[in-house]
């Protein structure tokens, strides 16, 4: 062999060197939950060497904080001998932490209003500093609301009134409930079992409960067909394609909420798709794997079994965006068998995904590889850990006070239990979601393939409704507004009150459901989230009744319902809904 062959040859410490790497990594993943020291160090580093190296801001800082002890001051002087004096400063319209009147009160309404003004200091100190990079600055913008919310009044019986009261009112019950509390919680957590409650809400009994027949079954997905509960239904069956990361009955909960029972009542004739709920086998399924056996299988078998040339798509989060993807592929291939594509909290620009964006970068995306790559998939736990970070003044410290301090548990909901019944997310597709989408943004860009070509989401002419969320820290509602950038289809936009999954969960008679609507027609001008919120018609309600009359306008006269699955096509019904994929732990 000649001596320059030897440079093509494999280093025998690659596999060697990979493997331990890889180990390395998931340990640490383990022990910091998935955030990459790396990148927090980043970020610090970043913004403590530019705020070192700008006099002109620390010198405008030590001036902000000079006159916010001033205000505190000066209030201190003014509530003395007012009570109701007005306040140096107010708490952010969402922050619902010091709305009781016990807060106004010395010496509380001091130190509320100093945590207030503290908070507020550390927005000034942690934005704005000149040279700090983007993403950066939002990282340590946010850790620092992290560690106020951790030292937040509320938080400590010594400065808490509310809490104060409570035990005084409770002979100190209430400490021994919430420590009971605390104990039962923790055996279920070390049990793998769910929140005490969510036992009352079985699936298959008093959720996902409405009537129906698996007609298809592959290794990824089943394929519900409800049974038809009106005399005639649309010619255009519909075929909702959930989120993998959950499991679908957020759209089946209980009866008096269900989308998927109150679409029946509409007359449509409604298929969904149950996933998998994947584990290390699975490893090596992919988007296109998700993408095949997922919609286009099922897609397949709806058309074979309802014998429609078209159907109404329904894509929810993460199973928007795959719908968005495939309907894509559809329309570069000529294959017109949607009639139209409905995207629920789904965003397919992923530039602005938000908070969610924190822990999305090349740091953060090779330390949870590496942590997915020795399991095989990413656990719902460690999922859920970062949903609660974003949220923890609703999810985490205000579930301390309540439960563990105050002793009071908010009763199981169906929602809560549907949220804690959680599902895994195969490393090969995982990480190509992260990689592709969150942080290169192909699909957005025209980079993403499928069967090895390009697709874009300009090829999308069907009529699609899209609905967003005020409160959506997942798919927040200005980034899945932006496909009105992307193509020029017949778009009708709802953006609903509530969060990611209450907002959609929002049957009509729920109080206090409102939301704004507006569409923009074919070859329509494009509209940036604030044009399309200033010209967007208010109304009061649930945004399935709109979604209801824009299905109905896009669809065909009535027809006899088709009959359960098609024996004589290979669809044969397999069991009762809602089968056995969802049951999967």
């Amino acid at each position: 062999m000649a001596a320059g062959d030897l440079t093509h040859m494999p280093d025998p410490l690659d596999g060697i060197a990979e493997t331990l790497d890889r180990a390395a990594m998931g340990a640490v993943a383990q022990v910091t939950s998935g955030l990459s020291p790396a990148t927090l160090n980043q970020a610090l580093t970043d913004w403590g060497l530019h705020l070192a190296l700008s006099p002109g801001k620390s010198l405008q800082l030590a001036a902000k904080a000079g006159r916010k002890y001033a205000r505190l001051f000066d209030y201190m002087v003014r509530s003395g001998g007012h009570p109701d004096a007005a306040p140096a400063i107010e708490p952010l319209p969402q922050d619902r932490r010091f709305a009781d009147p016990a807060w106004s009160k010395p010496p509380f309404n001091f130190i509320t209003q100093a945590f207030l003004l503290n908070q507020q200091w550390w927005h000034a100190a942690t934005t704005g500093v000149s040279g700090v990079t983007r993403h950066h600055e939002d990282m340590v913008s946010f850790g620092a609301r992290q560690v106020l919310d951790m030292f937040a009044p509320t938080n400590f019986l010594a400065t808490n009134p509310v809490l104060q009261k409570k035990i005084f009112e409770t002979g100190g019950k209430c400490l021994v409930d919430g420590f009971r509390h605390l104990l039962e919680d923790m055996q279920q957590t070390m049990r793998g079992e769910p929140p005490i409650g969510a036992d009352d809400f079985r699936v298959g009994e008093s959720v996902a409960a409405t009537p129906g027949k698996v007609v298809y079954r592959n290794h990824l997905i089943e394929l519900i067909q409800y049974e038809p509960t009106t005399e005639t239904v649309r010619p255009e069956p519909i075929l909702i394609v959930p989120a993998w990361i959950m499991k679908y009955y957020i759209l089946d909960l209980s009866p008096e909420n269900s989308l998927v029972k109150w679409l029946t009542g509409q007359g449509y004739t409604v298929f969904m798709i149950s996933w998998h709920n994947p584990d290390s086998a699975d490893r090596d399924l992919d988007m296109e794997d998700y993408r095949k056996l997922g919609p286009m299988a099922a897609l397949d078998a709806v058309t074979a079994i309802t014998g429609a040339a078209a159907v109404h798509a329904v894509g929810y989060c993460l199973g928007g965006t795959l719908l968005s993807i495939a309907a894509a592929a559809m329309a570069r291939d000529g294959d017109e068998r949607l009639a139209t594509v409905t995207l629920l909290a789904a965003q397919t620009e992923f530039s602005e995904p938000g908070e969610l964006g924190l822990f999305i970068d090349e740091a953060q995306l090779n330390l949870l590889e590496n942590m997915m790559w020795s399991r095989g998939y990413l656990d719902s736990g460690q999922m859920g850990g970062a949903f609660q970070i974003l949220r923890s003044n609703d999810l985490v410290w205000s579930r301390i006070l309540t439960e563990y301090l105050m002793g009071e548990r908010a009763p199981m909901s169906d929602l809560m239990a549907w949220n804690a019944d959680g599902t895994r997310m195969p490393y090969a597709m995982h990480s190509q979601y992260l990689r592709r989408l969150f942080l290169n943004d192909d699909l957005a860009e025209g980079r993403y393939r499928v069967d090895g070509k390009a697709i874009t989401l300009s090829a999308l002419r069907k009529p699609i409704f899209m609905v967003g969320t005020e409160r959506d820290h997942v798919a927040p509602w200005r980034s899945v507004q932006k496909l009105h950038l992307l193509t020029a289809a017949e778009i009708t936009f709802v953006l609903t009150s509530g969060g990611h999954n209450a907002g959609i969960v929002s049957e009509p008679g729920h109080p206090g459901r409102r939301y704004h609507i507006l569409t923009r027609e074919a070859d329509g001008s494009s509209l940036d989230p604030a044009e399309w919120l200033e010209r967007a018609r208010p109304e009061h309600g649930s945004w399935w009744t709109a979604w209801g009359d824009w299905l109905q306008r896009h669809s065909g006269e009535p027809i006899a319902p088709p009959t359960m699955g098609a024996a004589d096509k290979g669809f044969a019904p397999m069991g009762d809904a809602p089968g056995l994929y969802v049951l999967e732990r």
